[in-house]
């Protein structure tokens, strides 16, 4: 169904004082019609690039790719092409173009001409699929990033094509959201045959497939059968990859078999040898200084009055104390981006107040500039957020508008860049030339270089390579140790809350349904996973491993914490 002969991709240079960039070198693959492949690779090692081909989107500068036995070069091909070949982007705000949900997913089916009784079933059938058949009739502009996702998705299933690309389909998705999906392509692939190629960094997402493709600097490193990749786990490591994480605690425990899943861990004869060696370490102490953000019975209701109507937070009480690292998780939708939107006042409250340093922050809106400069957020893909020529200057952007001095804006540029760890060799570069992982440390330097009290962090590692993903939460770590402020985390990823933060608070349906240590949340997997939340993949291994040997804890998140208990 899908081949390529020495695939070769180079973008073309700007001027003539720069190279063409290559970024896809000799590909040689073949998937067969049904397959389902999963594809990894660390940020630029070409995985989007490939995929684009697939659909005719970009041609091959050199070789040669067949889709059905149709070479992509040829102009007359490429219809065809499109219409077998469905694709979904990293950024879905890339694919709506309807004022309405249902309007949307229909656009496919509608541009292909499809009968509209038949358009009616295929949306409702798509809606239903990814979880979002009652906001049919809403607007996608007050969808969250992750009920976006879903639409995307749904628009892309409505056209029923022969095979679906998906290109990083669940990264802003919450835990209960990326299973629907992956359940949904998983029975289109194994009941209607369709051809699934999945781009993916979650490793529990890519162990579903069939067959995984690792590729790495525009080549094809490593293809096999997800038990065959996922035991080279130091090559993995190598390649700015990972493997799930009861995968690598079973291949340091020399279990002698790969293991991909928690059931699996389970079945093995290996874990009647577990010897418990040592304890969980305590909760860190709580920060308990003085309190920098209070709210009180936040409320706010979006499009008061009219159809569109929706109370997006719900009489929300909770206080931060000053140095404090806390998470905020919560299932797509449930207010998490509403409430960090009205820590610095891009939101004003339907009802309810907040305090910033024991301050009504909506008291004297001729300070409300003053308050902005304390609390510093960066957005979901921060590096939509970089926009200057050169690092230096996109760093120094917010100072500037601060009206500091030359000498004052340069202490900071450099404080700040120094502490994401970004080198001062690279100030006169374009921050667009970086990593992706760079990119949204300049973007972070950028927030900090403003001196904020505090920094929230709006979904930092959002499709990120697992390489950049531990890079940045390192930083996040260090910075938040080296500056002593408060660090607010919103994110799906149940194991990065459960690695860095003091708190846990957990929204659901506009409400504070929880607060604590992690320890103290995801002691409660129950009441996590009913409202569309996990507890971290180890954690779900220890309660299953609790339930054998009772001497055995649960509470454990991470493989090394794992590893100093077990043996």
């Amino acid at each position: 169904m899908i081949k390529t002969e020495s695939l070769t991709f180079e973008y073309a240079a700007y001027d003539e004082t720069e190279k063409p960039q290559q970024v896809l070198k000799g590909i040689d693959i073949a998937i067969q019609e049904g397959d389902f492949v999963a594809i990894l690779g660390h940020n630029g090692s070409g995985k989007s690039t490939l995929a684009r081909h697939l659909n005719a989107l970009l041609i091959p500068t050199e070789g040669t790719l067949w889709i059905n036995g149709k070479d992509t070069k040829d102009p007359a091909n490429i219809w065809p092409i499109r219409q077998s070949t469905g694709m979904l982007f990293q950024n879905p705000d890339n694919q709506i173009v309807a004022t309405v949900v249902e309007e949307d997913v229909a656009f496919g089916p509608e541009n292909l001409g499809v009968p509209p009784a038949e358009i009616r079933k295929r949306v409702d059938e798509a809606l239903f699929a990814v979880g979002m058949s009652e906001y049919a009739s809403a607007s996608p502009h007050h969808l969250s990033g992750g009920q976006k996702q879903r639409i995307a998705i749904a628009g892309v299933l409505a056209m029923k094509p022969t095979c679906i690309v998906l290109d990083e389909p669940t990264a802003m998705l919450d835990p209960s959201g990326r299973q629907e999906v992956l359940e949904t392509i998983t029975r289109l692939n194994r009941e209607e045959g369709i051809t699934v190629i999945l781009i993916t960094h979650f490793m529990e997402e890519a162990a579903h497939a069939r067959r995984i493709l690792v590729m790495s600097d525009g080549k094809v490193e490593m293809d096999g059968t997800p038990y065959e990749i996922f035991a080279q786990v130091k090559k993995m490591q190598g390649l700015g990859l990972d493997v799930p994480h009861v995968t690598a605690l079973a291949h340091r425990l020399n279990f002698d078999r790969t293991i991909l899943t928690v059931e699996e861990f389970m079945q093995n004869p290996g874990i009647n040898d577990l010897v418990v060696e040592g304890h969980l370490i305590g909760d860190a102490p709580l920060q308990n200084g003085p309190s920098i953000i209070e709210i009180e019975n936040l409320t706010h209701t979006y499009s008061p009055g009219t159809i569109h109507e929706k109370i997006a937070i719900d009489k929300i009480n909770l206080s931060i104390n000053k140095g404090e690292m806390v998470s905020i998780i919560g299932h797509t939708g449930s207010g998490k981006s509403t409430l960090i939107q009205h820590l610095n006042a891009l939101l004003k409250p339907t009802s309810g107040q907040i305090r910033i340093n024991g301050k009504d922050i909506h008291a004297d809106k001729s300070k409300l500039k003053i308050m902005r400069q304390q609390v510093g957020l960066v957005f979901q893909y921060p590096e939509h957020q970089l926009f200057e020529a050169t690092i230096y200057k996109d760093v120094a952007f917010g100072p500037t508008r601060m009206g500091l001095s030359t000498d004052e804006i340069d202490a900071r540029v450099r404080e700040a860049i120094n502490v994401v760890g970004i080198n001062e060799t690279l100030f006169e570069k374009s921050p667009f030339e970086l990593s992706g992982g760079q990119k949204r440390r300049v973007a972070i330097a950028g927030v900090l270089a403003m001196r904020p009290d505090v920094l929230i962090l709006d979904e930092p590692t959002a499709g990120l390579d697992p390489g950049g993903k531990d890079e940045i939460l390192a930083q996040i770590k260090h910075m938040h140790n080296k500056l002593g402020i408060t660090v607010i985390l919103v994110s799906h990823s149940m194991d990065d809350a459960a690695r860095l933060s003091d708190r846990i608070f957990v929204l659901s349906k506009s409400k504070l349904v929880c607060e604590g240590s992690p320890r103290q949340v995801f002691a409660q997997g129950e009441m996590l996973r009913s409202i569309g939340l996990n507890v971290p993949q180890i954690s779900q291994l220890f309660s299953e491993l609790n339930k054998k040997n009772a001497s055995i804890p649960i509470g454990v998140f991470t493989v090394e914490e794992a590893l100093s208990i077990l043996k």
